[in-house]
């Protein structure tokens, strides 16, 4: 929410080491997706809000914890 380019933020984060950064901009926000930088990789996602948040909240779940679905 400050008032500085993107890359400092960005670059302030990883220095603090946080695992991972989602990043929505202006366009982002328009078409309702998020981009994802990992730390220790400069490559960065892009994938819609929800997929996203399924895909972080299934990769923090504990194996032992993991329902699956009957079919």
């Amino acid at each position: 929410m400050r008032n500085e380019k993107i890359n400092l933020k960005v670059r302030e984060h990883s220095l603090a080491k946080v695992p991972v950064i989602l990043v929505v901009g202006k366009r982002e926000a328009e078409e309702k997706k998020v981009s994802i930088r990992r730390l220790g990789s400069q490559d960065q996602s892009v994938m819609g809000l929800n997929e996203a948040l399924s895909s972080l909240a299934a990769e923090a779940t504990p194996p032992d914890q993991v329902y699956e679905r009957p079919k």
